[in-house]
């Protein structure tokens, strides 16, 4: 079947950066993109340029969000920050009895998903993915990949190889976001428990494969992986670390936006995420490597649309990308917009 076949699919903040690569992902497959999202005037200007419908909508008017979805198959939400628009845009999507994936890379915002919204698509067999982006969809993917036939480990890592960060301005303002609702606080996971911190994270070497090679990282850069791993894999400590210079880069106000490199709009930015699983004295590792963390999102949140309309998947509810697709075979399907490596050994 046919992304025509489906019909439209609503794409909310569809004139962000990431909801533009969304739109033109939807596309290609064949997909009927409906435009969506708070600012009429770029709702419209986007239509105008693509060609798709628009139905402009804001998170404060749940009949204007009504609307929008009316006549849907599913809801992309890509409109950041996520703390502001999850909670309504999943609410209409329960009202309207379609899927809900999102892209959101806020902790808190994940967090609240899970734990607000759980019994409620549960009881209704809807689907709700959060989080099913570079951060959070594909670190899980990985992890999962990586586990095998584990039923527990004792410790995840993924370690992103990120060649620069030049962060959108909707990163800068779910960042400053998620800042002001943990305070003075970071979060990291361990001991099989969510821990609040004070103190700084330290800078370690890691270990990154050929052709990246070691390099410096923040450790317990805690991202939205970290949320979706816990959510349903059994893993005692879980972490996620930054390379130094990335992270340099987003914590600089002086740091552009990024600039397209290509035709498709990708920017030059290049990725290397190194996802590590240790139980019992094994390690099993797997690896992705691309361009464009933004615009690898669109093919990611794309493909597990597909596979949610088509029926390939593994259960119903709140479900991260791991515990609701066939990890491995998902990541396959992702070629050529990333390339995968593997292994296992015994330290």
């Amino acid at each position: 079947m046919n992304g025509t076949a489906h019909g439209k699919v609503a794409v909310y903040g569809a004139y962000g950066h990431t909801g533009r690569f969304v739109v033109a992902e939807l596309a290609a497959r064949g997909y009927r993109p409906l435009l969506s999202g708070r600012d009429t005037a770029k709702v419209t200007a986007l239509a105008e340029e693509t060609g798709h419908e628009a139905r402009p909508a804001s998170v404060d008017d749940a009949a204007a969000l009504d609307r929008a979805l009316a006549g849907t198959t599913a809801v992309i939400n890509c409109a950041g920050p996520f703390a502001s628009t999850t909670g309504p845009v999943i609410d209409a999507a329960l009202r309207a009895g379609i899927p809900y994936l999102d892209v959101a890379a806020e902790l808190e915002a994940n967090l609240d998903t899970f734990a607000h919204y759980a019994d409620r698509a549960r009881e209704a067999e809807a689907i709700v993915v959060p989080a099913m982006a570079f951060f959070g969809g594909l670190g899980d993917l990985l992890v999962t990949a990586a586990m095998g036939d584990w039923t527990h480990a004792d410790e995840a890592h993924i370690a992103y190889g990120l060649s620069d960060w030049h962060p959108t301005a909707g990163t800068r303002l779910s960042g400053a976001v998620s800042r002001e609702r943990r305070g003075a606080h970071r979060l990291r996971y361990s001991g099989g428990a969510w821990q609040r911190r004070t103190d700084t994270p330290p800078t370690v070497e890691w270990p990154f494969p050929a052709p990246m090679g070691p390099r410096p990282v923040v450790t317990e850069f805690t991202m939205a992986d970290v949320v979706t791993v816990t959510g349903h894999l059994s893993i005692r400590d879980v972490h996620t670390h930054m390379a130094l210079g990335a992270a340099q880069d987003i914590a600089s106000s002086a740091t552009p936006a990024p600039a397209p490199a290509d035709e498709l709009g990708r920017s030059g930015q290049t990725f290397l995420v190194d996802a590590i699983v240790r139980a019992g004295g094994v390690e099993r590792r797997a690896v992705a490597e691309g361009r464009d963390i933004y615009a690898v999102t669109a093919p990611l949140v794309v493909e597990a649309l597909d596979r949610v309309l088509t029926g390939r998947i593994r259960t119903t509810g709140v479900a991260a990308a791991g515990r609701i697709f066939d990890a491995a075979d998902f990541l396959r399907a992702l070629a050529p917009h990333i390339t995968l490596g593997a292994g296992e050994t015994t330290p």
